[in-house]
């Protein structure tokens, strides 16, 4: 059907065509809302693949950090610093066992007057630090605003026993510029050149909205590169004459790359001076970059090599695109570390070695002379968040853990190999330890069911919810979004089709998808249900598979309908940042009354105070003093309640800030209808063919797109993942919500 036909489809013919939804399982699970039964019985741990070829090992285990950014190994190789980001400096002997610090400096607020505020971000020794004792910071002023980045020289020295000092009153200022809302860069690297070079991020909180990734005429989104030691007549460095730009009408001589959003962290290869780094991209793509003289990156017209705001111009030289992308289905926050010139780990000599801050993974990528990804593996998952990497006097990789501890990259132990053999990650959904009797739907003791007051459209399917939650395990229910659950929890939601519409005894299960909580990191996991529909067996291809089933409408026909099962690869598509990934486990989505079993209904959030699974207790009133999402069928509320709540389980996993979705609104219940950034705006990509759309027209629900997307089965279909079925009841209801708004 064309889009123009469907978004002139009248409400009459939607309803016409409806599809029957059975609203809930068959038969409630029995569960005690009294008392806590504790679930011993998981199996789940581990991953389904083979273990990494790389492990970590904590080092320097009696020390701890508040906060670390940055981690330097003095030139003499004697004295390790630690930058941390409220702006203390210490330093402490390179021996395993030492177990105090020294501080160096302390740039923090406490130390700033009135309300001044500052991060620190990174540091670095000149060349000739050995003679000149020279070390360079890089911290930015957030308040007062507007807030001011700076590179600054300090002169250190050292007492009788080595430990160095800074010299009283040797601060000297470099260079400062205006550092903008957000992403800042900031990693101080001299090159073999001998010259220091900067990475500035945009300056922007959201999408570029300053246009400096493709500007020339200000420092920000780019790399600078400065001399340091031939300082000119009314500044504190010189621009060298071969930077790209020099002779640029209006640009910015510093300038040595630019299109980079946020460089966070970059390093030089000791053999061949390679400049490598890692650009933390905004919706979908973090890159991996080799920064070379006069290169365009492509922020913000792209992210990475994918097209972002096509239609703002371009800067002066041509787009290159990244070594390597990483979609945020694996990786959100990537941190640059070091071309590996070890011993330790021979394989990898040669290689770019990086990670991610939000996923703890490890990852290596080679290149040819052209600069294209000949090799790519990922070399171990950790619980880490890695805000930094270093390197030894060995030249291993130390890793900075942004919760204040160091780390260092190993070989696996091949035991480790052995091991996972003996306890092999569960096949088949009856070995998971999560079902009693998977034939017959019993979870184990101590699992519970729960649901939601605003599910995802999910083609009519029906679904079952359960918590997992080992132990005592408690959860943070004190969140905007997305709940906080212990480690080792599985969330576990099984759907099902009914082949004949409204006949539950044609009821077929389809799949059970696990979310699995280790080490800080979210995995999600398809099982498919086997046609004897006594167990289900684990998805492994990630990209999904689908499956096509006769459907037998209550007039009689037939249809085909497809169902998309997916990969693992696939989870983070939907289970995203900005909500905590969980989605439906928030405050506002449980508190509603459950039916338990036995004809005991019951506040969800009272039951789980009673028993003791909330950190923290509920107001001394109950539930009803906390956020609650009406039904999207709950005609006693207010439409705009009603359809807020539709567009928050639908839309706002991707339509929220950082969340994915590549356009400037945001849809999660919470936010008023003015911040949602929605009402009479003009759409970012394109407008379907229909002249004057808007993301919503009040009024006028055929020239709004969030409408017509929803009427839409092709490539334009909102939401995009998994649904080749339309939602007419929802349709029906953001319909006539948007014709009750105001014009």
């Amino acid at each position: 059907m064309s889009m123009a036909a469907n978004a002139h489809i009248s409400l009459f013919g939607l309803l016409c065509l409806l599809f029957h939804q059975v609203p809930g399982a068959e038969t409630p699970t029995s569960f005690d809302t009294n008392v806590r039964i504790a679930w011993t019985t998981s199996q789940v741990v581990g991953a389904p693949e083979p273990p990494s070829p790389c492990s970590t090992v904590r080092l320097f285990s009696r020390l701890s950090f508040d906060s670390p950014v940055d981690l330097q190994l003095a030139p003499d190789r004697r004295t390790w610093f630690v930058v941390t980001r409220d702006g203390q400096i210490v330093t402490f002997p390179n021996r395993d066992e030492v177990s105090e610090t020294n501080l160096l400096i302390d740039l923090s607020t406490k130390k700033l007057p009135g309300a001044q505020q500052r991060n620190v971000y990174s540091m670095t020794f000149h060349p000739q630090f050995a003679d000149n004792g020279y070390m360079y910071v890089c911290y930015r002023d957030v308040r007062p605003l507007p807030g001011h980045s700076y590179v600054v020289r300090y002169t250190l020295t050292a007492d009788a026993n080595s430990t160095p000092q800074i010299v009283p009153n040797s601060e000297f200022h470099v260079l400062r510029w205006h550092a903008g809302l957000d992403h800042f860069g900031g990693c101080l690297q001299f090159g073999p050149d001998g010259h220091l070079y900067i990475p500035v991020g945009d300056g922007s909180g959201y999408g570029d909205h300053h246009l400096s990734g493709q500007d020339l005429s200000d420092f920000q989104a780019s790399i600078l590169r400065i001399n340091v030691d031939k300082p000119i007549l009314g500044q504190a460095y010189s621009v060298p004459a071969d930077n790209p730009f020099i002779s640029v009408a209006g640009a910015k001589p510093e300038i040595w790359a630019y299109g980079l959003r946020n460089i966070w962290k970059m390093s030089f290869d000791s053999v061949t001076g390679a400049l490598w780094g890692c650009d933390v991209g905004q919706d979908l793509w973090d890159s991996v970059v080799r920064i070379e003289r006069g290169d365009n990156y492509g922020w913000s017209v792209f992210e990475g090599s994918h097209s972002f705001r096509p239609e703002r111009k371009v800067g002066p030289t041509p787009i290159r695109k990244p070594v390597f992308e990483h979609g945020h289905h694996e990786a959100r926050s990537l941190t640059g570390g070091f071309v590996y010139r070890g011993k330790a780990l021979p394989e990898l000599i040669g290689a770019y070695l990086y990670g991610d801050f939000d996923t703890g993974k490890i990852w290596g990528v080679r290149t040819d002379k052209n600069g294209t990804a000949t090799w790519h593996k990922e070399l171990v998952d950790t619980p880490l968040k890695i805000v930094g990497f270093a390197q030894d006097a060995d030249g291993e990789l130390l890793i900075l853990h942004f919760d204040g501890q160091i780390h260092r990259l190993i070989a696996t132990d091949p035991q480790a190999f052995i091991e996972a053999a003996k306890r092999p990650f569960p096949r088949r959904l009856s070995e998971t330890g999560l079902f009693t009797n998977t034939a017959q739907n019993q979870v184990a003791p101590g699992i519970i069911p729960y649901s939601v007051n605003s599910p995802l459209w999910s083609d009519n399917a029906v679904k079952e919810r359960f918590m997992a939650i080992p132990g005592d395990g408690r959860i943070n229910h004190q969140t905007k979004s997305g709940w906080d659950f212990p480690d080792g929890t599985v969330l576990v939601k099984t759907f099902a089709l009914d082949l004949v519409s409204g006949d539950p005894t044609s009821r077929r299960r389809l799949e059970t998808r696990l979310l699995h909580l280790e080490q800080n990191h979210w995995r999600g996991y398809t099982y498919l249900w086997n046609d004897e529909q006594n167990d289900a067996i684990l998805l492994d291809d990630p990209k999904g598979s689908d499956r096509t089933y006769a459907i037998r409408d209550r007039d009689g026909s037939t249809r085909q309908q497809t169902w998309h099962f997916p990969g693992r690869a696939e989870c983070t598509l939907c289970h995203t940042m900005p909500l905590n990934f969980v989605l439906g486990p928030s405050t506002a989505q449980m508190n509603r009354l459950h039916d338990y079993g036995h004809g005991v209904i019951k506040n969800q959030l009272s039951v789980f105070e009673k028993i003791g699974l909330l950190e923290k207790k509920l107001p001394k009133e109950g539930p009803a003093m906390l956020a609650k999402m009406p039904e999207p069928s709950d005609t006693t509320a207010k439409i705009e309640d009603r359809a807020r709540a539709y567009l928050h389980a639908n839309c706002a996993h991707c339509h929220a800030k950082y969340g994915g979705g590549n356009a400037f609104f945001f849809l999660p219940y919470h936010l008023s209808l003015t911040e949602t950034n929605s009402i009479n705006i003009d759409p970012q990509h394109g407008n379907l063919g229909i002249p004057g759309a808007k993301i919503i027209a009040p009024g006028d629900p055929q020239h709004s797109l969030i409408y017509t997307r929803m009427l839409n089965l092709g490539p334009e279909r909102m939401p995009r993942i998994a649904s080749s079925v339309l939602d007419l009841e929802g349709l029906a209801l953001i319909e006539a919500w948007i014709s009750s708004l105001s014009k």
